[in-house]
């Protein structure tokens, strides 16, 4: 691993924001929860089970990597018809299934490598909405900088809670495509994982604590660890936006409490694994590994050079990732698969 201290950048802040080694890091707490926290969480869970995803299923679009992917679309929350892509193997039966969030900006295609972890995986990557062309809402901002201000007003409206709905309506759709997936407490126990990276890695540690259809997970540079740090610290990406609303609005504070991605971290008990930089211009990295610190589970850490930013040895690193999640999720599956 390349030091971050060797990364030569224009930004007017230090990306590293004076943490200048993983110790120290480790140290970053999660914000103490408000007193209803798991009871806002519960509710908007079981309202989120019981919407009808009524998933449609398109033509095969491309296949490649072992999987056909076909477009997929879903409803969700609210009644929002939202959209994304499904990839099932070409050959042999569905093993697991996975949920893929995204970062912010949406996705556009499925991806250059659609990130299976195993063979025989149901893959889903749903656009959250008003992120992507297909999962555009009238009046639901497109932009990061916009978008994760929608709402922000109340808890009940925040944009940022109908997004880890959006999740849980997209593993309703894909189990409800899949069967076989679809039994949780089944023998060998939960049969989804999740990938999510940046604002896809905050929205998972928000939306997997309460739902028990899933048994691993991978959150890589996850955004929205401790907000009242992140209140304090510049960057590049949508947390700055909430910096400036929050000097004019210092009330929103309130608001931000039940969206923490490290304090709902502290209720994740599923096998995670957390990659966190150690300098990163768009996510501050206290705020990464406060989500890493927190999880309350099996927790396991790859410690990345630099996030949102392009250095020397990041192929390398990538390659380490992408196997060590290979391993990571395999044991799950083992585990699952013996019990």
């Amino acid at each position: 691993m390349a030091s971050s201290a060797e990364l030569s950048h224009d930004f007017p802040f230090d990306p590293a924001y004076g943490y200048d080694a993983p110790d120290a890091l480790l140290r970053v707490p999660a914000p103490p929860a408000p007193d209803d926290f798991d009871a806002f969480w519960r509710d908007r869970y079981a309202r989120a089970r019981a919407v009808d995803p009524r998933p449609v299923l398109g033509p095969v679009e491309e296949e490649r990597d072992g999987l056909r992917v076909h477009g997929v679309t879903f409803t969700s929350v609210g009644g929002v018809r939202l959209g994304g892509w499904l990839a099932l193997p070409a050959e042999g039966p569905v093993r697991y299934g996975c949920v893929v969030g995204h970062g912010y900006g949406g996705r556009s295609a499925p991806g250059r490598a659609l990130p299976a972890p195993l063979p025989g995986a149901a893959v889903i990557l749903p656009c959250v909405r008003g992120m992507g062309e297909r999962s555009r809402v009238d009046g639901i901002p497109d932009a990061a900088d916009a978008h994760v201000l929608h709402g922000i007003g109340s808890r009940a409206s925040y944009v940022i809670g109908d997004c880890a709905a959006d999740l849980w309506c997209a593993a309703s759709a894909l189990t409800a495509l899949v069967p076989a997936l679809a039994a949780s407490g089944q023998p060998g126990g939960p049969r989804l994982g999740y990938l999510g990276e940046s604002f896809g890695g905050g929205l998972g540690a928000l939306a997997l604590p309460w739902d028990d259809r899933f048994g691993a997970a991978q959150l890589t540079v996850p955004t929205f660890g401790n907000h009242p740090l992140r209140l304090t610290l510049p960057c590049a990406g949508s947390g700055e936006a909430v910096r400036a609303y929050h000097r004019e609005h210092p009330e929103v504070t309130e608001v931000l409490r039940y969206f923490d991605a490290a304090t709902a971290a502290t209720r994740l008990t599923l096998p995670t694994l957390v990659a966190a930089a150690l300098f990163d211009p768009s996510v501050p990295p206290p705020g990464q590994f406060a989500v890493h610190n927190a999880l309350a589970g099996e927790r396991e850490l790859q410690v990345l050079t630099a996030g949102h930013f392009a250095y020397r040895g990041m192929v390398a690193e990538a390659a380490e990732l992408d196997a060590r999640r290979t391993r990571f999720f395999g044991e799950w599956l083992g585990s699952a698969g013996s019990g």
